[in-house]
């Protein structure tokens, strides 16, 4: 593709290149490439006329996100518009979006006409504008033209919101020039082209997403938005995967394993898949083994990243067969990103030698919205170099390199003093899956009784797990609670909620 500076010339071309291909589509409606760029520019403009162009310190606009077409359709709009949006989950509560809405600074916020989030709070800080209403505006002259192409590329054109360990949500800003560089990545990674057709797992609010929406405008593929059910009804959503002749899945690993465990395999298939590229948390050998025996010749590629990063920072295209209890690396620097250890004297990590995950390169986000503070402890002065402005983020997760590939260890939250000794309880995880039986497992730390205590789905007794996990752990890193659970709970972003085990456990033992 020819030089962008501006995410929304995908859609632009995509319109150009296959106007009346299917682009989007739900269990109720679909978008063609051609409807989506038409209608994006009339409810753009309808945005404009209400708020005027973007400017200095007024970049954002929210947007109320469900699992469905028109979602996108609402964020293809304001990025249409020259603003950036901010997707933020449409059952979220009136509180939660209240607080999105003041930290940006929003213009405005855009919704579907049957929301379920409550708007009304919404108006005393900005204008709410309803999609239908948009899109049948009429416009004398179009105003999207002029505010998109005044637009750069180191402006944003997106925020997405995580859950802050404070307890108040933090907005990662990234720029349209970080966005079509791993857009373009990730072109040449995957094999990818108008006759593919992929599944959407991830919610528009999680950054995952942007790997399905963006790969969907650069290569014509087609994209089907599944619904949340079909995730609890193994059978249905392999049956709707067949349905949709989905050839590509880039999903969360949690799906990836849940579907594997469900033991669907047994009964059926995905008949046309041939791609799975997965990320959002640790891959696991035995759950691709699973998938590989259903769907021969399955390519699979492991990506890793937090949000602050665009996406994902490494990967790893499994090009050998692993057994079940081999840890899959996260692999090498996705390009124009560079990853390096640094241990605690913010030194560069020998071989094999665990230190914090860091990143350079064009893939880091602006900052933290409205959050000066914070962002100048996480995106730091490389402190390898010293003769000239080189940003670093610290992603807080701890990795080794080994064998040339970055294997990941845990997050340094997890890291836990106990018994005398610092543990890192993603360690005692992934021991836990070289153990035969053991289907899934999380590990917390009760500071009180300074006790390790391990979730845990397995049939097996956990005494024995106990007594095989001894053979590959010191003492000390044994748990000395176990608990067995039929299901993990999820958080938001489709990972183990760890905060809520922990919780759990607490109002178990009335502490």
């Amino acid at each position: 593709m020819s030089y962008l500076r501006n995410a929304f010339e995908y859609l632009e071309s995509a319109a150009s290149r296959w106007p009346e291909k299917t682009a989007f589509y739900d269990d109720v409606r679909s978008y063609t490439f051609s409807e989506l760029y038409e209608y994006s520019k009339t409810a753009a403009n309808g945005i404009l006329s209400e708020i005027g162009t973007p400017s200095d310190g007024r970049r954002f606009v929210c947007v109320l996100v469900k699992r469905n077409a028109e979602s996108l359709l609402s964020m293809f709009s304001v990025l249409c518009s020259g603003y950036a949006y901010v997707p933020v989950d449409d059952s979220s509560p009136a509180e939660r979006v209240l607080d999105i809405i003041s930290q940006t600074s929003a213009a405005a916020l855009v919704y579907q006409e049957k929301t379920k989030a409550d708007i009304r709070a919404a108006g005393s800080l900005c204008p709410c504008l309803c999609m239908k209403e948009l899109l049948t505006r009429e416009c004398p002259e179009d105003l999207s033209g002029a505010s998109r192409y005044s637009v750069i590329d180191t402006d944003p054109a997106y925020a997405i919101f995580t859950s802050g360990s404070t307890g108040k949500p933090k907005g990662i800003a990234i720029s349209h020039r970080a966005l079509i560089d791993f857009t373009e990545w990730m072109a040449g990674l995957c094999d990818l082209d108008e006759n593919d057709r992929l599944a959407n797992q991830a919610p528009f609010y999680f950054d995952l997403s942007v790997k399905d929406i963006y790969q969907t405008l650069r290569k014509g593929c087609t994209t089907y938005i599944i619904a949340k059910k079909y995730f609890s009804f193994p059978k249905l959503l392999v049956e709707k995967l067949n349905e949709t002749g989905t050839t590509a899945i880039i999903w969360a690993a949690s799906a990836f394993r849940m579907t594997a465990d469900s033991g669907i395999f047994g009964i059926m298939a995905p008949e046309t898949l041939r791609y799975a590229v997965l990320g959002g948390e640790a891959l696991r050998a035995r759950h691709v083994n699973i998938w590989k025996k259903a769907c021969p010749g399955l390519e699979v590629i492991n990506l890793y990243g937090p949000t602050e990063v665009t996406v994902d920072c490494t990967y790893y295209r499994l090009d050998r067969e692993f057994g079940d209890t081999e840890q899959i690396p996260i692999g090498k620097a996705c390009e124009n990103k560079s990853v390096v250890l640094l241990n605690e004297r913010m030194e560069r990590c020998g071989e094999g030698e665990i230190g914090e995950i860091c990143v350079r390169g064009s893939g880091l986000a602006l900052g933290y919205v409205n959050d000066p503070e914070r962002t100048s402890e996480s995106f730091i002065q490389n402190p390898l170099n010293s003769l000239y402005p080189d940003r670093l983020y610290r992603t807080g997760d701890l990795g080794k390199a080994e064998d040339g590939n970055i294997y990941f260890v845990s997050r340094k939250d997890d890291q836990i003093k106990h018994a005398g000794y610092r543990i890192e309880l993603g360690e005692i995880e992934s021991s836990l899956q070289r153990i035969d039986g053991v289907r899934a497992s999380c590990c917390v730390f009760d500071d009180v009784k300074d006790e390790i205590i391990c979730f845990i789905q397995s049939d097996l007794d956990t005494g024995d797990i106990a007594d095989r996990l001894s053979q590959i752990l010191p003492r000390y890193m044994i748990p000395g609670l176990w608990k067995k659970v039929g299901a993990f709970p999820l958080n938001a972003n489709g990972k183990i909620d760890r905060k809520l085990l922990k919780e759990q456990h607490a109002d178990e033992t009335g502490r």
